[in-house]
């Protein structure tokens, strides 16, 4: 009766043949090594890009809801926005509506601000003193706009931080004179650093205030007074943010005699959040499908070269059963041999996606990361495909007949 072979012996005999064939090993586990590598790094970047735009919204301020003129089917076909915000508007909110604790209406467009031989074109704001406080922003250095200077319609700004290095980059901006468009300006302030919006970066901004962009820069509509570009509101807390928005929207409908589409859209910060993470998220689904595709190549390139093996060791194979090897012994052989080629290109590929991740993080804005789960479930997976395409090449060289193998000696 034939007995069972050892399990640390068919370990023994596998590593020893894998040995005897490093290259072949080498380039047998090259596929797993990209395929785990691309995993980790693809689902790294695209976790950093998710963190990246929670980052972003998050910057936006909190317990914030954002009114915007024009409805959602416009926004999303590019339409131009009408001028359905206007000022009388973002009164009646912070004056009507009990769950909003402050409001800040807002004119924008861009403008070239020069000082002396410098320019810049940037986003130049007109804006509240109430800015301030809803969106979360910080003065570096001098001060915000006032009330005071909203009531005299004042000629001053307040720079962003990037923007007072590049019009003052040698000395102090405050005090300085600037002008945007036609019309001169003192700088009485300079933001803190807030960093970029999908893009966009707030701290090459302007800020005046709006009596003084609507007087100098803009004008007033002749029909709508003054129009504005959008209204941020922050709602008393956080629980308060649904109700701010239903009594929003029951006010402008009725204020704007709406009967059918609203000409207006509210989001609030949770909204965009949400809609962020659906779709870093399937990015995020995408780009490890892409990588699994590599894994999985990977695990037919092992299957292939197990094959090849079989063929090539059928002699050997012969011998092992006439000399009492069981078809059990010679499966698990090559199973392991399978096993141990996935197993250590999955290490190698984990640490080589690690590294890249751990790159991408340290020279670009992505904070691309890759949690341990993550880790164990690809290295895992690799395992996995290595038993699972070692399979066929196994069940071939355990069922050769030991007699027709002898034969080819």
């Amino acid at each position: 009766m034939k007995r069972r072979m050892p399990a640390t012996e068919t370990v023994r005999m596998a590593l020893s043949t894998l040995r005897s064939n490093r290259l072949r090993s080498l380039l047998t586990m090259v596929g797993i090594v990209i395929g785990n590598a691309s995993v980790i790094t693809l689902v790294g970047v695209g976790r950093g890009a998710q963190l990246l735009a929670e980052g972003q919204l998050n910057n936006l301020g909190a317990n914030v809801l954002f009114v915007v003129p024009g409805n959602t089917n416009a926004r999303r076909q590019g339409v131009t926005r009408p001028k359905t915000l206007v000022l009388e508007d973002a009164e009646a909110i912070a004056s009507q509506v009990p769950s909003v604790k402050r409001v800040a209406p807002v004119i924008n467009t861009n403008q070239v601000v020069q000082a002396g031989a410098r320019s810049s074109t940037g986003a130049v704001f007109g804006a509240t003193s109430e800015f301030l406080p809803v969106r979360s922003f910080e003065v570096a250095k001098g001060r915000f706009i006032n009330a005071k200077d909203v009531a005299g319609a004042k000629a001053i700004a307040v720079l962003g931080s990037d923007l007072r290095i590049k019009l003052f980059p040698t000395g102090a901006a405050i005090g300085q004179q600037v002008r945007i468009g036609n019309q001169s300006f003192e700088v009485v302030g300079v933001m803190a650093p807030k960093g970029a919006v999908f893009g966009s970066n707030q701290d090459e901004n302007t800020y005046i205030p709006i009596t003084t962009m609507v007087n100098r820069i803009t004008g007033r509509d002749p029909i709508y007074g003054v129009s504005l570009n959008s209204i941020s509101v922050e709602a008393r807390d956080e629980n308060s943010i649904s109700a701010a928005s239903f009594q929003i929207n029951n006010l402008l409908r009725q204020r704007h005699r709406i009967l059918r589409d609203d000409d207006f859209v509210v989001r609030s910060q949770k909204d965009a959040l949400t809609i962020v993470s659906t779709i870093t998220g399937g990015l995020t689904l995408m780009l490890g499908a892409i990588g699994g595709i590599s894994l999985l190549v990977g695990g037919i390139g092992i299957m292939n070269i197990m094959l090849v093996s079989v063929s090539e060791r059928t002699e050997e194979i012969g011998l092992r059963k006439a000399l009492g090897a069981r078809s059990s012994d010679v499966l698990q052989q090559f199973l392991v041999e399978s096993l141990v080629l996935a197993s250590l290109g999955g290490a190698i590929g984990t640490l080589a996606g690690l590294g890249t991740v751990s790159l991408v993080a340290a020279v670009t804005p992505l904070p691309a990361t890759i949690g341990a789960t993550m880790v164990v479930v690809t290295v895992g997976l690799s395992g996995s495909i290595g038993l699972f395409f070692g399979v066929v090449p196994a069940r071939r060289a355990a069922k050769l007949d030991p007699i027709v193998a002898l034969r080819s000696l």
